[in-house]
């Protein structure tokens, strides 16, 4: 023992390494570890911090995705209230496909003094106040239509695929601004509780509103409803962005026993949600469980979707238009659009991207007359000032954002959301990783964000001589067409003029212009009359 004790330490290094070389040429499992024993695993190891170093160090401010470096610093500076500037002019190629353009008027909007974009001081009035345009269940009769207070709002992203701390974090940033926060399917939890406007989002595994078997339990969902006045509308989950008509996933390893008991699901055991929902059938069927539904919660009620066949979509629109029923909203999901996991088949080829599938749907509902009657969301990368300007432009009342929520509380685009081991704690339910995410930090973090998107889409929307966004048409931004160096208007791009919204100003007057809260209302065109 003594002998070996005092051996120089390089012995041990070289024993050490010849051990792992003889395990190397032993195993079969890995052939490149086999033919060159220990220097093999450098191969290992340079692919593991791959994408670290493409991130940071390769890769350039405008080259990565989903979000770029430019993108997601952006994000990042204006959450943490740094100077969000830049310096010396665009950086883009403004000549590629797709850039978008937004036309500014010879002279801004010159808003009245009394306007609550005007006014600073005040403790009563939110500067950045900027409402849906439209109350969403109004016009089918619903006993509690909606506005929101926000035209930018939080997508569908459930506790179980997001840590609790994210969930928080979210919520209370979200009751700060005055947006909604959407439950993704995976139910209502006590982190979506802690005050914020609420849409519940019922997928095709009810998750938190059925029994043993998965079944809808309609009770489940009013009893719900009424015990949670703070969940305003109801949204339908038909398919999602990344991964359309096929069933979501939760790996048994996120499963917790309160994920479980809030899902009504087994511990441990991986939760594989239907492509399909069991409580319907058919475009007629769906119309009549939606109309269950609104008729037993007084909530407006609304469908969300990816979009690639339109045949169904067009019955939608003719039964609409035919009986009067249907959703009080659409929300039109991106195949670009995707928080989770999703085979890459799916991610990358199954579903159109957003600015295809909208303007297929918006067009279809707008030849039935039906636009007026119902509000239309958009998700999918739409949560930076200038995709959203282009999103209301085509005809979308409002912006849902998911991933740039993430990266509001510190997601840094690690790409591994589905193996429990998010860095950031913003999608593990790993206690360690989720310990070091702050909600009261990272809640402060999404309200700066929120704020500076909405002061961004304001003074973008009273550039172009508008008072709000939702007065923007098919005329006022181009794109450029690639290698011909022109621009079109997306008007001619995708051959339909916007419907006009109604919208005569908000009244300064009133605290909040909107449907939510204490379930009060204003409509601006009624000159500031109460809703009930």
């Amino acid at each position: 023992m003594q002998v070996l004790l005092s051996l120089p330490w390089w012995v041990y290094v070289l024993v050490l390494l010849l051990v792992l070389a003889m395990r190397d040429m032993l195993q079969k499992k890995h052939t490149i570890q086999h033919n060159f024993p220990l220097v093999g695993h450098l191969r290992y190891m340079i692919e593991k911090i791959g994408p670290e170093l493409r991130q940071y160090i390769v890769a350039n401010n405008r080259e990565e995705l989903p979000f770029n470096r430019r993108q997601r610093s952006w994000i990042y500076a204006s959450s943490k209230k740094e100077n969000n500037y830049q310096g010396f002019g665009t950086d883009q190629n403004m000549h590629e496909a797709g850039y978008i353009f937004i036309k500014p008027a010879l002279f801004p909007t010159r808003l009245p003094k009394t306007h609550p974009h005007h006014i600073h001081n005040t403790t009563h009035l939110n500067h950045y106040l900027l409402p849906a345009a439209k109350v969403i269940g109004l016009a089918h009769g619903r006993r509690r239509p909606y506005r929101p207070r926000s035209v930018v709002n939080i997508s569908a992203m459930s506790y179980g695929s997001l840590s609790a701390n994210a969930v928080e974090a979210l919520n209370k940033g979200s009751l700060k601004f005055g947006n909604f926060h959407n439950t993704g399917e995976g139910g209502l939890s006590p982190y979506h509780s802690f005050g914020a406007d609420v849409v519940f989002n019922m997928g095709t595994a009810y998750f938190g509103v059925r029994d043993d078997d998965g079944n809808f339990v309609l009770e489940k969902l009013v009893q719900m409803t009424q015990q949670n006045p703070f969940v305003r509308m109801i949204e339908l989950k038909l398919s999602q962005g990344a991964k359309p008509g096929k069933g979501g996933l939760l790996p048994g390893s996120k499963i917790t026993a309160e994920i479980a008991a809030i899902r009504h699901v087994p511990l441990g055991k991986d939760v594989v949600s239907p492509a399909y929902h069991s409580a319907f059938t058919g475009v007629q069927g769906m119309i009549d469980f939606i109309e269950e539904i609104a008729e037993a919660t007084g909530l407006p009620v609304g469908i969300k979707a990816a979009v690639g066949k339109l045949d169904l979509w067009e019955e939608l629109a003719d039964l609409m238009a035919l009986t009067g029923k249907g959703p009080d909203f659409i929300a039109i999901d991106g195949g670009e659009g995707g928080t989770g996991a999703a085979p890459p088949a799916f991610a990358d080829h199954v579903a159109l991207p957003w600015v295809h599938g909208f303007s297929k749907v918006y067009t279809l509902f707008q030849k039935r007359h039906l636009t007026e009657k119902i509000t239309f969301i958009g998700s999918g990368k739409l949560g930076l000032p200038a995709h959203a300007i282009m999103a209301f432009a085509m005809g979308a009342d409002i912006v849902n954002i998911a991933r740039e929520a993430m990266l509001s509380i510190g997601c840094i685009q690690a790409q591994i959301c589905h193996t429990n081991r998010c860095p950031t704690g913003v999608a593990t339910n790993n206690p360690w990783l989720q310990a070091g995410l702050d909600p009261t930090l990272k809640s402060e973090r999404f309200y700066n964000y929120m704020k500076t998107i909405t002061k961004e889409i304001i003074e973008i929307t009273h550039a172009a001589g508008y008072e709000h966004p939702c007065q923007f048409t098919m005329d006022d931004v181009e794109v450029a067409m690639g290698d011909n160096n022109h621009t079109l208007p997306l008007l001619s791009v995708y051959n339909y003029a916007k419907d006009e919204v109604p919208y005569s100003g908000f009244d300064p007057l009133i605290t909040c212009a909107y449907l939510g809260g204490s379930g009060n209302a204003v409509r601006p065109e009624q000159g500031g009359q109460k809703i009930a």
